[in-house]
């Protein structure tokens, strides 16, 4: 081997010592860069110059060794170590880390895909999420409009931020909450009766009688056309709403002032609910003849309750046409407990109170079953009654079954879809005893709701893109795609942290993170760079005596040429 070819061998030294030093530099240079992966260089020898290959052991020798002079080294191979880097906490909800082994796929036009470990994503002006480095699309799994997933398509993740969302009529109440089974049953109604009710002429008035034939006992008449009643009184505890009744417009008659009382303190007469619901006027067999007679539905949840200032006129000579009294009072069914009042929603989104009034029916060695009473003043028919049902419970405290849990609210002349039709679920109750004896019962959830505002938005780990709303409701955007390769240092990288497929690499299997060791989405998080700073000083440091003792080589040879052409002379 001549002096010009280890001049030769010195520079393939410093020129594949040169590549470790650039991959070092980018290396460094890259410490701070999100997901960054970093590279290592591999040598390998150049083709030997082989003067013998030397020969085996003989008789009386031990053999000869080869005697093969290289001709330098070159770079082998660039590999990228494609290990976790730490993922750490940014703050920012469009933050997307891989814990795991997957690539993000962003969208870059004419039908091709690149692929990145870089989840900087954030929205466009189109509210679309792309990546921060070169503004392409993130890559989703659609969803419909009901949430579901397509693992079959995939396309780009619009956020719309700020956007209405439409309201969402009730269609089911969940009811929660204990139906003490030690209550006593309902067996007895309020009964609240007015005094006897007169005409002018001194008869007994009847459901027929004119209101303007009534007098007082001063003989002054109660009422005259156009008089203004307010109607106001306790359910149960509780005040119902106020009501008006004008004479001659809302009715004419005592047993149009009956059937309006029936409906304005919410009775409910269907015979179902037992004993005998509903305003009557007595006759003088069960009640004194001309009398109001106001029978509650069974049990002290029912109970009505009326007095002197219950029913007043407004307008007219007499401001208080009645005077009540309590004939019966009620008995069982249950305290303050069993009543619970919730909101539903309509399809324009408003609220419509609804209220439950719920007393012991019957009760056995066989369990005991509860009568529920539905009302809501936001019924726009004549009566705030929506139904009545039971609710049955075994022995042992657990749910059976229930009747009359579809509920239906008229919504005339409010512009929403009427009726606004839902059911009630009363699985989710017992019948078991409490420790204070009370029973309780809530609306735990319920499907509605007002239209509402997109607030922000949620990513988890399966990737799934999930909208909140002002109004509590939420809902499934998509799901962000993750590739896959069977070899990820045989793709090949370009600027903005992407990858594209490489002839070694494979092709990619998209799938849902947390399939095929993927891995699972950290979102507000960002993968740091997995380059070591001690190890890259090391290889520098390396790299550079490389470069050195090559150098010294070609400088060696020179020399020696030198000294050559010298003895020439």
């Amino acid at each position: 081997m001549s002096l010009s070819s280890a001049m030769l061998v010195g520079f393939t030294g410093i020129r594949s010592n040169s590549v470790a030093v650039d991959t070092v530099g980018d290396n460094l240079a890259n410490l701070n860069t999100t997901a960054f992966k970093g590279q290592r260089t591999l040598f390998e020898t150049l083709m030997y110059n082989t003067i013998s290959e030397g020969s085996g052991p003989g008789e009386t020798s031990g053999g000869t060794l080869p005697r093969q002079v290289g001709t330098g080294s070159t770079v082998a191979a660039i590999q990228r170590d494609y290990g976790q880097g730490a993922v750490e906490e940014s703050g920012y909800p469009s933050d997307l880390a891989i814990d795991g082994d997957g690539f993000f796929i962003l969208d870059v036009g004419e039908g091709e895909r690149a692929y990145t470990r870089d989840g900087a994503f954030n929205l466009d002006s189109s509210q679309t999420l792309v990546a921060a480095t070169n503004g392409k699309p993130v890559q989703v799994f659609a969803a419909d409009a009901a949430g579901n997933i397509d693992t079959g398509t995939l396309t780009d993740l619009v956020i719309p931020l700020g956007t209405a969302s439409e309201a969402i009529a009730t269609t089911e109440v969940i009811m929660d909450g204990r139906l003490d089974a030690a209550t006593a049953v309902a067996s007895t109604a309020a009964v609240v009766q007015s005094e006897p009710l007169l005409t002018s002429g001194g008869s007994a008035g009847t459901t027929g009688t004119a209101l303007t034939d009534l007098a007082a006992e001063n003989g002054l008449p109660l009422f005259s056309t156009g008089d203004v009643l307010t109607i106001n009184g306790t359910r149960g505890g509780v005040a119902v709403t106020e009501s008006e009744f004008i004479v001659g417009t809302t009715g004419s008659t005592l047993g149009d002032l009956a059937a309006h009382l029936e409906s304005a303190l919410g009775i409910n007469p269907d015979p179902a609910t037992g004993g005998t619901p509903g305003v009557t006027i007595g006759d003088g067999t069960t009640a004194p003849a001309g009398t109001l007679v106001i029978n509650s539905n069974l049990g002290e949840i029912n109970a009505i309750e009326l007095d002197s200032s219950s029913v007043t006129n407004t307008t007219g000579a007499v401001p208080s046409p009645f005077s009540f009294t309590t004939a019966t009072s009620a008995v069982g069914g249950g305290g303050d407990g069993t009543t619970t009042s919730f909101k539903v929603f309509d399809s324009l989104g408003n609220a419509v109170d609804v209220r439950l009034r719920v007393a012991m029916e019957s009760k056995s060695e066989t369990g005991t079953t509860w009568r529920f009473f539905a009302e809501s003043e936001g019924d726009t028919d004549l009566t705030p009654v929506l139904g009545t049902g039971t609710i049955s419970f075994d022995a042992n405290g657990q749910f059976v079954g229930a009747t009359g849990t579809e509920l239906s609210i008229d919504r005339d002349g409010v512009g929403s879809t009427t009726p606004l039709v839902f059911d009630l679920d009363f699985s989710g109750m017992t019948g078991l005893a409490g420790t204070n004896g009370e029973s309780e019962i809530i609306m735990s959830s319920q499907d509605g709701a007002a239209a509402g505002v997109m607030t922000g938005y949620g990513v988890d780990t399966d990737g799934v893109v999930t909208a909140s709303y002002s109004n509590d409701q939420e809902r499934v955007l998509g799901q962000v795609a993750l590739a896959k390769f069977a070899n990820n240092e045989g793709l090949l990288g370009r600027s903005d942290n992407t990858f594209t497929v490489g002839p070694n690499s494979g092709d990619a299997t998209i799938v849902a993170p947390g399939e095929a060791a993927t891995g699972i989405i950290r979102s507000g998080h960002l993968e740091q760079s997995n380059v070591e700073v001690t190890r890259e000083f090391v290889n520098l440091i390396s790299a550079q005596t490389g470069i050195s003792s090559a150098s010294r080589v070609v400088r060696v040879a020179d020399d020696l040429l030198q000294e050559l052409l010298l003895l020439a002379r």
